[in-house]
């Protein structure tokens, strides 16, 4: 009953928490287990609280492709062990088994990124964290704002609402999934709205405070945000199957197919395939191509100090103080369990949901991609959430 239990309340906290925002829970690692097959039995013997139970996570990922996701990706890490799991399909037409190193849309992964690199040039001093963006870039939200900190927008306390789309339904968007809608135009359509709070007030988990720190990037460096997140950060990581496609709406190198399952007039589920789409409006925000060895190495490098050094580095797992509720840092996500307080950065593009999760010690990490079928639903994924559940046991 006990077991039984404490699984319910798992299962009842990550569906709240999700609710809640773009929130997804860590995993945690066994002393000197080797990878295993996603072939796995379904049932898996008792063991210690703190191991990683090999089994149930083989299990996770069996029956793909299902209706919930076409393939899935997993890396399971940390100083007691690893693991390494894929199921699923390349594509559904030729039923190929899904490549283990493909890349995929990382979605809000990108944020990560985008937060370490205004933290270097933060160190390097072209930055300062408590000088208002509008110094930096004058004119672009208008009188109606007040003076917005970069450390503001870092944890998505600006006030800055919501950007405009290209549309608010699936349809609509994917009619438009070739067209380019500038970083620039986001702000502008943000910056017209006014402000939703004032600065500091309340936390906002939105894309446009990460869209303003890409341009910030932009103005101080003289370059594009690309050449410098992958100079301050990809590099130093060595993340070298990860980079940024700009208006480009392929995937380059390897990689697994997306779909949506998209309701047709008769009743039944059509699942359209999205691989190719312009991210180009996403940009600092979301529009990163990666892996998932290269997201552990991210993973690593940030959280061991070889990436963002340590006074700017506390930023990464600092959550504002002031404000009733808040979760978010520069960048990551707080998110406590049993006693645990784990790090993460979740995110979904049409097609692919992806999520790294670590303890600050990285005795525990968790990375996985899921070709998900409902990727921008309210909902977690059932395929990421079992997963999730089976890295907890």
């Amino acid at each position: 009953m006990r077991a039984r239990r404490r699984t319910t309340v798992l299962a009842a906290t990550l569906v709240t928490a999700l609710a809640a925002g773009p929130l997804a829970v860590p995993a945690f690692a066994t002393p000197a287990r080797a990878s295993a097959p996603a072939s796995a039995p379904a049932s898996a013997p008792a063991h210690p609280a703190d191991s990683l139970d090999v089994e149930a996570l083989a299990a996770a990922l069996t029956g793909l492709p299902d209706q919930d996701a076409t393939a899935a990706l997993v890396r399971v890490g940390g100083t007691g062990g690893t693991w390494r799991g894929s199921a699923g399909v390349h594509d559904l037409p030729s039923a190929a088994p899904a490549d283990p190193d493909a890349r995929f849309r990382a979605g809000s992964t990108t944020k990560v990124v985008t937060a370490a690199a205004v933290l270097r040039l933060a160190a390097e001093r072209r930055i300062d964290l408590n000088t208002p963006v509008q110094r930096y870039l004058p004119g672009l939200l208008g009188a109606k704002f007040r003076p917005i900190t970069v450390r503001q927008l870092l944890n998505h306390t600006s006030g800055i609402p919501a950007g405009d789309g290209l549309g608010d339904s699936f349809e609509e968007v994917y009619a438009h999934r070739f067209d380019t809608l500038t970083p620039q135009q986001v702000v502008a359509s943000a910056a017209a709205k006014g402000p939703e709070f004032r600065p500091g007030g309340r936390q906002h988990y939105l894309n446009i405070n990460y869209t303003v720190l890409g341009l910030l990037i932009e103005k101080v460096t003289g370059r594009s945000y690309a050449s410098e997140a992958t100079r301050l950060v990809l590099a130093p990581a060595g993340m070298e199957d990860t980079y940024f496609p700009g208006t480009d709406p392929r995937i380059a190198g390897p990689h697994n197919r997306g779909y949506q399952a998209v309701k047709r007039a008769d009743g039944t589920t059509e699942l359209v395939d999205v691989t190719e789409w312009n991210q180009a409006d996403r940009f600092a925000a979301g529009d990163m191509i990666s892996t998932t060895a290269d997201l552990e190495r991210l993973l690593t490098a940030l959280f061991r100090g070889r990436v963002v050094p340590g006074p700017q580095l506390r930023e990464m797992f600092t959550v504002p103080a002031h404000i009733d509720g808040a979760t978010y840092s520069a960048g990551l996500q707080r998110f406590v369990y049993e006693g645990k307080v784990y790090w993460l950065k979740s995110g979904g593009r049409y097609g692919y949901n992806a999520l790294i999760a670590a303890t600050r010690n990285l005795d525990r990490t968790l990375v996985y991609s899921v070709n998900s079928t409902d990727a921008k639903g309210e909902d977690m994924n059932p395929v990421a959430r079992r997963i999730a559940m089976a890295a907890l046991k």
